[in-house]
């Protein structure tokens, strides 16, 4: 049995009993914090916090690991609610592209981007996939993250689509953090259905879905529904299909362009639609009728320089946020959310604490794991952060690039 009390934290940041499963509007500035705080984990758990003054002691101190947290904060990990983390190599070449002129489009149209990766992944094997991840993986977890989703969609046919799936399975085993599993087998068409894009999509429907419906492959399924990519109407198609079969919709949409996407999700009862770098009235509306977490991905907008999520309109709207990486070799080659956190707070113009919750609780519930992470609780099993003793809360998104991670519980 193993006990540790953190003591004398400068402040325990997101720990209560009724911390709310979603936040929204003037909620998501609000941020519970205890000062002067203590937290007692026993076997890994959360048995006891509070603030000092009322600390009752311990009967028993054998085998009992004191922490003094002397001017640093402590919370809960991150929770990572969009990521493609198992990819077979970067992209680098074609950050150069970019630097030279060409856009993300540009690239794409002449076999980069998404094309790219799928040619690469098709001759890994899945070991190689399973390694490289575990890499990645590991600094994420060392970053402060403590949960996090992963997306297939760098397959694009039955074979690779199933390797990448099942990779990510056996991720979810290695590792005792939450991992989700998204099926993103329409990512982009493969360049064998160039001109017969139904092909694809009965591929999808009618050979991958099964597949991963019978091996409990995915817990969600996801479509980039973007011009020169999937049109709403396929989306439905496919998000409805996976939905058939017990997996819970999402959507890349208004990465570029405005098609209609926001409604047809949520119509279909997504439970978050991500990218949202353009935004129309229509999508508003459609997301104030529902709980829908509204994802912004400020990392891919700093590296492909494009507009950032207008994260302030869509407080305003009482939208509920979620913020996270995109980590992916082409357009966000980054896992670390601290920068996230930096960027929602430079370029959004979210408030640290609004952007801690993005982080937190909404992405939490984001990945369907309100319950459990995203907030310090009695009977809490998740990731816990200790700073190294900082001026303020605040400091820790204003030093972005500094790491300020003393241990990670």
């Amino acid at each position: 049995m193993s006990k540790i009390i953190i003591k004398n934290i400068k402040g325990l940041v997101q720990a209560g009993e009724n911390i709310s499963l979603l936040l929204r509007g003037a909620d998501m500035a609000s941020l519970p914090i205890i000062e002067d705080a203590y937290l007692a984990l026993e076997n890994n758990v959360v048995i006891d916090y509070g603030k000092m003054e009322d600390w009752q002691g311990i009967a028993d101190w054998r085998g009992v690991e004191v922490v003094d947290a002397e001017g640093a904060y402590v919370f809960p990990a991150f929770c990572d609610s969009h990521t493609h983390t198992v990819f077979s190599s970067f992209r680098e070449g074609e950050f150069v592209d970019r630097i030279q002129g060409l856009t993300y489009e540009e690239i794409a149209l002449k076999g980069g981007g998404i094309l790219n990766s799928a040619q690469k992944l098709s001759t890994a094997t899945a070991n190689e996939l399973f390694d490289s991840a575990v890499q990645r993986i590991d600094k994420l977890i060392a970053g402060g993250t403590g949960a996090l989703e992963i997306k297939s969609g760098y397959g694009l046919s039955v074979d690779s689509e199933l390797k990448m799936l099942r990779v990510i399975k056996r991720l979810k085993q290695h590792y005792q953090i939450p991992i989700k599993a998204t099926f993103l087998g329409a990512h982009a068409f493969p360049k064998e259905y160039k001109n017969n894009p139904e092909g694809y999509i009965d591929t999808i429907i009618n050979e991958m879905i099964p597949v991963i419906s019978t091996e409990g492959l995915a817990d969600f399924i996801d479509v980039f529904c973007e011009r020169n990519y999937f049109s709403v109407e396929q989306m439905q198609r496919i998000l409805l299909a996976g939905k058939n079969v017990g997996l819970e919709p999402k959507a890349h949409v208004n990465q570029f362009s405005i098609l209609g996407g926001v409604k047809a999700a949520v119509d279909l009862g997504a439970l978050s639609v991500d990218h949202l770098e353009e935004l129309g009235e229509e999508d508003i509306l459609s997301l104030q009728s529902s709980n829908c977490i509204a994802t912004l991905l400020p990392a891919c907008s700093f590296f492909l320089g494009i507009s950032f999520g207008d994260a302030r309109r869509l407080i305003q709207a009482e939208i509920p946020i979620c913020l996270a990486s995109d980590y992916n070799p082409g357009s966000a080659p980054n896992h670390n959310l601290f920068f996230i956190w930096s960027l929602a707070c430079i370029k959004l113009k979210m408030t640290p604490e609004e952007a801690f919750n993005a982080l937190t609780v909404n992405a939490a519930y984001a990945m369907g794991i309100s319950e459990t992470h995203g907030k310090i609780k009695i009977g809490y099993t998740g990731k816990i952060i200790l700073t190294n003793p900082i001026p303020s809360f605040a400091y820790l998104p204003y030093s972005f690039g500094e790491n300020n991670i003393s241990r990670i519980f």
